[in-house]
């Protein structure tokens, strides 16, 4: 896991919970937290750190990783403003993830891992993606897509009917758009 990943955890929390909540996020996790955006960290920290996280703010991990996700976005707009201005709205910028910009995280971050996404988009109101990954972080994706709805001011509903962590071969992320 790139340590971008874990500056941007940190700033949320002390964005929304202070200094001395990540303090205490990374004595419970059993983490140093000292991370460089470049450098690569296991990606058990980043669990260890989002149970810690769950349990600081009283709410369920899969919760509190969506709500990293959710916030992640508008922080990614403005370090990245490419990526979205080249895009009116959600379901644009959500396809362009694997042709525009998970390639260029994987040149501002080499050695990234990314997901891999298929689309199913024949219907102008809803988008499914296939989501597969290693480290399993469909919540984070769907906070991520949440997030993007936030950027774009559109209302979305996520569905996940399938589910790696249920058992199932890969992840399919329903978005549902309110026009």
């Amino acid at each position: 896991m790139k340590g971008i990943i874990f500056n941007l955890l940190e700033e949320i929390v002390v964005r929304d919970h202070g200094e001395d909540a990540w303090d205490l996020l990374l004595d419970r996790a059993g983490v140093d937290g000292i991370y460089t955006s470049l450098g690569s960290y296991a990606d058990a920290d980043l669990g260890a750190l989002m149970n810690a996280t769950a349990e600081t703010v009283g709410q369920p991990t899969d919760d509190a990783v969506r709500w990293f996700g959710r916030n992640t976005t508008p922080l990614l707009r403005v370090r990245y403003p490419d990526f979205f201005t080249w895009h009116t709205d959600v379901r644009g910028f959500v396809l362009s993830v694997n042709e525009i910009i998970h390639p260029e995280v994987r040149k501002l971050y080499p050695g990234a891992g990314t997901p891999s996404f298929g689309f199913d988009d024949s219907h102008p109101d809803r988008l499914v993606l296939d989501y597969r990954s290693e480290r399993r972080l469909c919540m984070f994706a769907e906070g991520l897509l949440l997030g993007a709805g936030d950027v774009y001011a559109e209302e979305l509903s996520i569905h996940q009917p399938v589910c790696m962590r249920r058992g199932d071969d890969r992840c399919q992320i329903e978005i549902s758009f309110k026009r």
